[in-house]
């Protein structure tokens, strides 16, 4: 099979404290961004890559002379002020390229840690599937949801049960995921995720459970972890 992968990497990444955006952050000899990208650039299905970058983006021209002999399968798009913007301006970049059937997967470019079982599986499990689904861990830890004030009290313990922690990638056919994310922009909602603007749709993504050490890096501890992970992974 063949799929086209969309990074949306145009955040500013506010909660990472650092004056580089976090998929800039050095991480075992890279930066966030290349380990990436790096399970992508290794797989020979994946036929193109379009990254959405911010406008005033400086760092992605030191990584892609590192990358340079993958020149021909990167694409670069100036992304949007949300997430589901900069989707769907690098989805623009595949028109004319990408058949309404074909599959996209969409990775977060503060996802450096994705294993390539979790990838084969998603792409085994999805490969017939009509939509598409994502990756997905089932939540472990008790859940409490805390009662609005300045302190926060617990007012309820949730219950975790059929509950799952959305990773990426997500995987969808290309004409289903621009229709979903064009209706809803059009009703000026910013979905948080691919599924979540297919689910507005009515449509049930499939959940196709992934590992947990598939971290996001939202914060410097969140990098410490995936070091680890990584570290872990390749000795």
């Amino acid at each position: 099979m063949r799929y086209w992968l969309v990074m949306p990497a145009a955040g500013a990444g506010r909660r990472f404290g650092a004056e580089r955006p976090k998929q800039y952050a050095p991480l075992l000899g890279r930066t966030v961004i290349e380990w990436a990208l790096a399970p992508f650039l290794a797989d020979a299905r994946c036929a193109q890559i379009v990254i959405a970058l911010a406008a005033e983006d400086v760092s992605w021209q030191e990584v892609a002379g590192r990358l340079a002999t993958a020149a021909g399968r990167i694409r670069t798009v100036v992304g949007g002020a949300e997430r589901s913007l900069s989707v769907r301006r690098a989805l623009g970049a595949l028109e004319g390229h990408a058949a309404a059937g074909d599959w996209v997967l969409v990775h977060d470019a503060a996802r450096p840690c994705l294993a390539q079982s979790d990838l084969e599986s998603l792409i085994s499990d999805l490969g017939t599937h009509p939509l598409g689904g994502l990756l997905a861990t089932p939540f472990a830890d008790t859940l409490k949801q805390a009662a609005p004030g300045a302190d926060p009290e617990v007012a309820q313990t949730l219950e975790r049960a059929g509950l799952y922690r959305a990773l990426t990638p997500q995987m969808f056919r290309f004409g289903q995921l621009c229709a979903a994310l064009d209706a809803a922009h059009a009703a000026s909602r910013f979905p948080t995720d691919e599924a979540q603007a297919l689910e507005w749709r009515g449509a049930r993504p499939r959940l196709v459970t992934g590992l947990a050490t598939n971290v996001k890096v939202t914060t410097a501890a969140d990098l410490a972890i995936a070091a680890g992970v990584l570290q872990a992974r390749h000795a």
